[in-house]
């Protein structure tokens, strides 16, 4: 299953959100979701950032690849780096509790989805 993950970053600050629906429901995530068939990478970012944050985003390049396994399926997630406009518009929607921009301190403090942490630590935005 190919699926996109959107870091954005605001003021040192990254925007998480909190799962409403499995897998990993209830804990915090970067936005993101499955792609649609036909749509490309870039298209599937922007979109899953509108639906889960209201923002409307620029897709920039990409962060890197994270394959998970979970049950029987396999998730293979392409990470973005993106930049939005206004981050401070930004409201929970689609498939998001609730969102929060949390500062590098914070963010060992909350309940991350599974491999998210390693991820964020490999390329620098939280410390080891």
């Amino acid at each position: 299953m190919c699926c996109v993950g959107a870091v954005i970053l605001s003021e040192g600050r990254l925007l998480l959100v909190k799962r409403a629906n499995e897998p990993h429901r209830g804990s915090w995530s970067i936005p993101g979701g499955r792609l649609i068939s036909g749509e490309s990478w870039q298209a599937a970012v922007e979109r899953e950032v509108l639906e889960e944050t209201g923002l409307t985003a620029t897709c920039g390049p990409l962060l890197g690849w994270v394959n998970r396994k979970i049950g029987n399926d396999l998730y293979i997630i392409a990470d973005f780096s993106v930049t939005v406009a206004y981050p401070e518009a930004a409201t929970a929607g689609d498939d998001a509790t609730e969102l929060g921009f949390f500062l590098p301190s914070q963010i060992s403090e909350i309940d991350l989805s599974p491999g998210l942490a390693p991820f964020l630590q490999e390329h620098g935005f939280v410390g080891a």
